[in-house]
Parts: C-alpha cells; structure tokens; sequence
C-alpha cells in the first residue's frame, strides 16, 4: 500500500490497549496484521480500549488520519476486525437499555423536562468555572467538528417524506449552503473564541472511552442499513433535547463572560433545533413508521442508547467536577 503524503489532517492516538494498538501500530506501520478476533470478545464494551480502536476505524471514513493512506478505508481484514469490535459494542448497549417498541410514549417523555431535572447544562449554567466550560467544549469537540456527518449515511437507506424531511433538517445543519454557517465551522469559531485549538480531532487523546461512545454510536448506527431506525432514533432525540440544553449553555456562558463566537453556537442551535424537532418527530419518525412499521423497536433502540451513552457521559463529567478533578484523560489546562 502506498503512503499518502499530506500535510493536514488529524494525527494517529496514543494506543489504550492491545485493541486500539492493533489498529494504530498497523495503520501506522502500513501492515495488514492479522487481527485478535478472540480478544475482542472480553473486552469492555464501554471502556478504554475498545472504544478507541472503533474509533480510529471509524474515523477512516470522515476525514481520515495524515499519516494513513486513504486505502485503509476497505481494507477487508481491518473491516473484520471492526466487525468484531462493532458487535460487542452494540451488544453491551442492547443489554443495558430496555427495549420495546413504543415510540411515540418515548418521544413524548423527552418533550417534557422535569423541574428538578440536573445535567452538565444546569451546572454550568448555575455554578460552572470556566475551566469546566474549557472541559465541557473539548469533549464536544470530538463531535461537533464533523456534525451531522454521521447523520447523512442514512439519506440513501430512506424513502419518500422521511429522506426529503432529514435532507432538509441537514441542510441546515450544514449552514444552508453557506460554509461559514455550518454548524462544524460555528464549532470550530467557538473553540477559536475560548482560546482552544479548533484542530480537527485536536482533543482525541485528552478525552476518555465516555465521549468516544457517544460519538461510535452515531457512526455504527449510520453505516449500518440494518440499523437505520436506530440513527433515525438518534437523531430524534438530538434534535429535541439541544434546545432547552443550548439555552442554558447560552446563559452560562454569558454569565461566564464566554466571547461572542462562543455564544452564538448555543443561539444558533437554539432557533433551528425547535423547528428541527417536529420535523423530525412526524415528518421523519412519523413517515418510517408508516413505511416500514418493523422498525419501531430500532427506533427505540437509538432513543435508548442516546439516553444511556449520554447519561453515562453526564454522571463521568459531574462526578469528575464535584471532586474538583479533571473529567479529561489529561486536562486542557492544569487546573485552577
């Protein structure tokens, strides 16, 4: 295979474990090293290791890493290997959510937010540093520099109303045909205004197996045609709880002293993810269902495993700043 020279993209991780160093040691030496299938059977579907090297594997289909050639992306063992890393990932969130197949009473419970509710938004809105907010934005930064990327490789597995309806609501996740308003570059402005690196994956080291998993469901969920009702799901769920959450960023961060760029992400979403919510619920949601009604139970699979991976990922962060302590593999700053 031969090496691609170029001179951007994101550089190759620091190895967690003898996964994720089977994939980055061959992605970086060029081999095609037979892979442990066996060893990937034990591993922690949510921990460290595992979900590093799915993530360097999933990662070959955005924008790739500088060092690896563009070949890797196919390359039929390295595909087996994801396979395997993929299959115990997905089982883990099988067995930690309930199931069933009654979309519309989830998506009725998500519309409705509870007074006493707590979260990442609610503490940073109401007692942050902005040291938690630095943290806050370099988890983020894992996703939202490629956002709504993973959410496109489900246009093709849709039909009718519900691929005319997601197109729309990704249009405009894209700026509306204006690339300085796509909402990767308002998150790469933010990152600029708080003084951080909006260098594409530039916080992938800093960032633990929590954050990963958020970002591995969308993609294992958005390559999958067998699980197109589980990214429709997904995105449901995204679209209708980031407004009130982008609210209180936007009051953090103005309570905070955030810059302008920081802000007007939070605002952005705010405007666009209230519209983006019903269009979603009936003219997406509604319009699959009617289609192809079998896929109720996927649907609530993508509802569920958004709800698990996000709610592990706020209890890892509040835990971490309650103790005063980093929620980073390594901070972004030594610590106040």
């Amino acid at each position: 295979m031969t090496t691609i020279d170029r001179t951007m993209g994101a550089t190759l991780p620091e190895i967690r474990g003898p996964l994720s160093a089977a994939v980055v040691d061959t992605l970086a030496g060029g081999r095609r090293d037979d892979f442990d299938l066996d060893a990937v059977l034990g591993a922690d579907p949510f921990g460290e290791d595992l979900q590093l090297a799915l993530h360097v594997c999933y990662e070959l289909h955005y924008q790739g890493f500088a060092e690896v050639d563009d070949g890797w992306e196919w390359d039929p063992r390295l595909l087996g290997f994801r396979a395997a890393l993929e299959k115990t990932f997905l089982e883990g969130i099988r067995a930690a959510v309930p199931g069933g197949d009654d979309v519309g009473a989830l998506l009725d419970e998500l519309l409705i937010e509870p007074v006493d509710s707590e979260g990442v938004s609610h503490f940073l809105r109401d007692e942050g540093e902005w040291w938690h907010v630095e943290e806050y934005f370099a988890h983020r930064s894992i996703y939202h520099l490629k956002e709504a990327d993973p959410h496109v490789w489900v246009i093709p597995r849709l039909r009718g109303r519900a691929k005319a309806a997601l197109v729309a609501v990704e249009f405009d996740e894209f700026g509306g045909g204006r690339a300085d308003q796509a909402h990767s570059r308002l998150f790469s402005d933010l990152l600029t205004g708080a003084g951080l690196s909006p260098g594409y994956l530039a916080y992938l080291d800093h960032v633990p197996a929590r954050t990963l998993a958020t970002v591995n469901m969308m993609s294992l969920f958005g390559l999958h045609r067998g699980l197109r009702g589980a990214l429709v799901g997904h995105f449901a769920v995204t679209e209708i709880t980031t407004g009130p959450s982008a609210r209180r960023m936007d009051e953090a961060l103005g309570r905070l002293g955030g810059a302008a760029e920081c802000r007007h992400f939070y605002t952005e979403h705010i405007e666009a993810d209230a519209v983006h919510e019903q269009v979603l619920r009936h003219d997406v949601v509604g319009d699959l269902l009617e289609r192809e009604p079998e896929l109720a139970a996927d649907i609530v699979l993508g509802i569920q495993a958004t709800d698990l991976l996000e709610n592990r990922l706020t209890e890892h962060l509040l835990g971490a700043w309650s103790a005063g302590e980093t929620s980073l593999l390594r901070p972004v700053r030594p610590l106040p």
